[in-house]
């Protein structure tokens, strides 16, 4: 049995499914078999096509007008597709650059197969350029992740506002802009230092006698925006 699936990005009505209904019955989609989603590509929440995976059994097969009507990229399209022949379903593509792919065929498989193979080349150049940029910037000096959150500033005014009665835990979580997770890793309720406050100050102190420049990254306090 063939099971369409159309989409178009917009849901104000300003794009129509047309050419893609015709194109999906003509290829002998029956009308009761057509599901459709008036949403962005890159989507997660697309209840069509969920509704359309859902109601595939093996021997069907899945028809799409042309490959950027199923998939979010190409990686996202070669896991449904292998998801769908683990299901003993086809895909069949009917325009555009995917139009020589249909599972159901030999020369069909093969040419997914290319898909398959270039979408693993794109992940590993990527995971291969994300891995040399990190060594570069390291190199220079620079650490990624992200921004320290309590400061060796904040820390004292922490130390000697928690040491005051009147003082507000909240009120002064939000005057320093940090949580009172974050607060109460660095200081107790009387504003004794705890081990993670002894470190952050004893870094900055280590990293003044070393002749740091001020901005240069401070050893890992674990202590980073949320």
């Amino acid at each position: 049995m063939l099971i369409g699936y159309m989409r178009v990005s917009k849901a104000d009505g300003s794009q129509a499914l047309d050419l893609q209904r015709d194109a999906l019955l003509a290829a002998g989609v029956d009308p009761a078999r057509l599901y459709e989603d008036h949403a962005s590509g890159k989507r997660d929440d697309r209840p069509g096509l969920e509704a359309c995976l859902k109601s595939l059994r093996s021997g069907d097969t899945l028809v799409a007008w042309k490959l950027d009507r199923l998939g979010r990229d190409l990686r996202h399209l070669i896991n449904l597709a292998h998801g769908l022949t683990g299901r003993g379903v086809g895909l069949r593509v009917l325009a555009g650059e995917g139009a020589t792919i249909d599972t159901t065929t030999p020369n069909g498989r093969l040419m997914f197969g290319v898909f398959a193979a270039l979408a693993e080349f794109e992940r590993e150049l990527i995971v291969e350029r994300t891995k040399a940029g990190l060594a570069s910037a390291r190199a220079r000096g620079r650490h990624g992740g992200r921004p320290y959150k309590m400061t060796p500033a904040k820390l004292r005014l922490a130390q000697t506002a928690m040491g005051q009665r009147e003082t507000g835990v909240g009120a002064l979580c939000a005057e320093l802009g940090i949580t009172r997770q974050t607060l109460y890793r660095h200081v107790d309720p009387q504003g004794r230092l705890r081990p993670d406050g002894e470190k952050l100050l004893r870094h900055r102190h280590a990293g003044r006698e070393q002749g740091l420049p001020a901005g240069a990254p401070r050893p890992d306090t674990g202590d980073r925006h949320v």
